[in-house]
């Protein structure tokens, strides 16, 4: 009998240890590319991002009940350039938006209507004759706006590139690589974001942002959207166990509120007079 409970107890222990992998436990399988992903090019970007099975995604172990998926015709991906102002803040000067498959759905200059110090050309990629004649962010605003309406935004450190549009998005529709947990790394205990060169190197092992050459903010894009795909079954778990508990916080609010209401109600209400 002390023979058979040992054997029990290992087996529960391992469907623990199991358990607790299930949301964030990588395969020690290692990584497949998809020899086809870099010959689907066909879009004015250059670069690859698909649907299939699919371009450098990490194989994952998927042991828990696989969610219901946003139809894929519902992502869009965000990067802008940016330009240093004599006030310190920095501008955007271009953005970039793409689509499921790596298409350009946007790629638009933006003339801040600061004085620029600093074009950061070296990183931008942006010159003083790019933006001299484009449209202003009041102009620009209104066409992202309209592109990112009912869409899921995927980028990288997307606070940075909403704040300098400023354009607002709903939480529960933002995908951004720099604060998913497990893409993030643990420093003095707490996590914090990695670079987007970093990740896409280790996760979809490919070089972006080569040094001394200018960022591509459709290249950033589109590797921040293959990043989101490697983790999109477990993220979307993580994102509908969010939104249901979001969801339950906010019923119990109103009824917190409702019983408060009605004990105030019942109260007499008593008259000061000075």
């Amino acid at each position: 009998f002390h023979s058979r409970d040992q054997g029990q107890s290992s087996q529960n222990n391992n469907k623990r240890g199991n358990s607790n992998n299930m949301m964030y436990g990588r395969q020690d399988s290692g990584i497949s590319v998809s020899s086809a992903a870099s010959s689907m090019a066909s879009y004015s970007s250059g670069y690859s991002s698909d649907d299939s099975v699919a371009s450098s995604q990490a194989k994952f172990m998927h042991n828990y009940k696989k969610p219901a998926m946003p139809i894929k015709s519902q992502y869009v991906a965000l990067d802008c350039e940016m330009v240093g102002t004599l006030t310190g803040k920095s501008c955007c000067a271009r953005v970039v938006l793409i689509d499921w498959k790596g298409r350009t759905v946007l790629d638009q200059y933006v003339k801040p209507t600061e004085t620029i110090t600093d074009y950061r050309t070296f990183v931008s990629g942006i010159t003083e004759d790019q933006i001299e004649s484009a449209p202003t962010l009041e102009e620009v605003k209104p066409m992202v706006q309209v592109k990112l309406a009912g869409k899921i935004l995927v980028g990288h450190g997307l606070a940075n590139d909403l704040e300098c549009l400023g354009v607002e998005h709903p939480w529960h529709m933002i995908r951004d690589t720099a604060l998913y947990e497990p893409f993030m790394k643990m420093h003095y205990g707490q996590l914090n974001p990695r670079k987007l060169k970093e990740l896409t190197k280790e996760k979809l092992q490919r070089e972006i942002q080569m040094d001394g050459e200018a960022h591509s903010p459709a290249e950033d894009a589109i590797a921040a959207l293959d990043l989101y795909k490697s983790h999109r079954p477990r993220w979307e778990a993580c994102m509908q166990s969010q939104i249901k508990e979001g969801q339950r916080l906010l019923v119990e609010q109103q009824k917190q509120r409702e019983q408060y209401e009605q004990f105030f109600a019942g109260l007499p209400i008593i008259a000061f007079t000075p």
